[in-house]
């Protein structure tokens, strides 16, 4: 996978799947003109799939789009996204915002209003000025159109805290038909996933069975979202969400067969880009850092190692400063509760072999520290010889994560 973010504002025009549509506007939830409410539709019924937190604090969006995902039988027609403020912890007054919202789409486009996601983000526990949401729907919905501005609007209504909008495309040939894959996702803080991401969109013209691009999307997110940390807290909203037109015209696919190996992998390309751009993105954030184990007893137990030591604010500050201190990460590996013989352990920082058998192998703490001041840091933890190898991505932890968050509401 490569490891490169998009450098344009927004998709080029033959990136756009077809099939959909897109737009924003700013609603009134945010001071104009900075967008605050953003729309995909499908032209038709789209299959659909879509993880969500895990979180026992689930926003009322949140519980909206996973029951009507179900309700809908997969059958999906139209995302709204609205920005600045999450909806969750607001009572029976939030659920009935977020299907005031679902009836309003739905009744714009004509459709049932169980096929109608509804996303928030923002600040928790503050009611939603709903009317100003619902009486920006129908100019929303009629504006929508196909186009890179449209989309652009989209990945910029749904920032928060993000310094920059978020997206990722791929493309695949099936059965001989270009399949176009496109996805957009919002996060900065508040990200540790345990399913998914913040808010996250996939949207791709191929013909699928729902229930594989459910298997898809899940195996995606294993691999890509559930594999990042920027704060270790998991959000109350996080939604990741996969609409499929089937516009492409390929031969439909409806079992585990080539086809469906090459398009789970550029859903996995696509992912993969969004997570990197979150935690490239993380609040005050100035390097990317990647954590490989490997030798772990199993692939579990590496996924333990390297969360634990993505998760740390000791490691994560360690970064802050370019500072090689590989204690951090042998200490952080040592309380992940995944059993290793530190005295087989090597980590090299950086590329730099710095620690051989649980002990300093002397290196040059100059030469390192270059090395850690660069974009994208490698850091690899060799436990022995297990089979098990897991990789997570996580940023430093800078005072201005702590400036921006001290704040957040006001």
């Amino acid at each position: 996978m490569s490891n490169d973010v998009p450098q344009m504002n927004t998709a080029p025009l033959n990136a756009l799947p077809r099939g959909f549509r897109f737009a924003a506007t700013n609603c009134g939830l945010r001071k104009a003109p900075n967008l605050d409410l953003g729309i995909i539709i499908g032209d038709e019924e789209v299959s659909a799939a879509g993880v969500f937190t895990q979180n026992l604090v689930r926003a009322a969006p949140v519980v909206l789009c996973d029951n009507h995902l179900r309700k809908a039988g997969a059958r999906m027609r139209a995302v709204i996204a609205n920005s600045r403020n999450a909806n969750c912890a607001t009572g029976e007054a939030g659920m009935a915002a977020a299907q005031a919202t679902a009836h309003a789409v739905a009744r714009e486009i004509g459709c049932d209003a169980e096929q109608i996601f509804v996303c928030s983000t923002g600040v928790i526990g503050v009611p939603l000025k709903t009317e100003r949401i619902l009486n920006a729907i129908p100019a929303l919905v009629k504006a929508a159109d196909q186009t890179p501005e449209g989309f652009g609007g989209f990945t910029r209504a749904i920032m928060t805290t993000d310094t920059r909008p978020k997206w990722a495309a791929s493309r695949c040939t099936l059965s001989g038909k270009t399949v176009r894959l496109l996805g957009c996702a919002k996060g900065a803080g508040m990200i540790h996933p345990n399913m998914a991401t913040m808010l996250a969109y996939i949207v791709t013209d191929v013909a699928i069975a729902p229930a594989l691009l459910q298997r898809a999307l899940t195996s995606a997110v294993g691999s890509t979202f559930n594999s990042i940390t920027v704060d270790g807290d998991t959000s109350t909203n996080d939604t990741a969400l996969a609409l499929a037109s089937g516009a492409a015209g390929n031969r439909r696919i409806a079992k585990l067969d080539s086809d469906y190996r090459r398009f789970a992998a550029s859903l996995e390309n696509v992912c993969h880009s969004l997570a990197l751009q979150i935690v490239a993105d993380g609040e005050g954030a100035t390097r990317v850092i990647e954590i490989e184990v490997r030798g772990a007893a199993n692939d579990d137990a590496a996924r333990q190692i390297a969360s634990t030591i993505a998760a740390s604010s000791l490691v994560k500050t360690m970064f802050a400063g370019a500072d090689p201190n590989w204690g951090r990460i042998l200490a952080a590996a040592g309380r992940s509760g995944a059993k290793f013989d530190p005295r087989k352990t090597d980590i090299y920082l950086a590329g730099v072999l710095t620690c051989r058998g649980g002990v300093e192998h002397e290196f040059s703490e100059t030469n390192v520290h270059k090395r850690m001041l660069r974009d994208f840091v490698p850091v690899r933890v060799e436990l022995g010889r297990g089979r098990g190898s897991a990789r997570v991505w996580t940023c430093d932890f800078t005072s201005d994560y702590v400036h921006i968050n001290a704040a957040y509401r006001t």
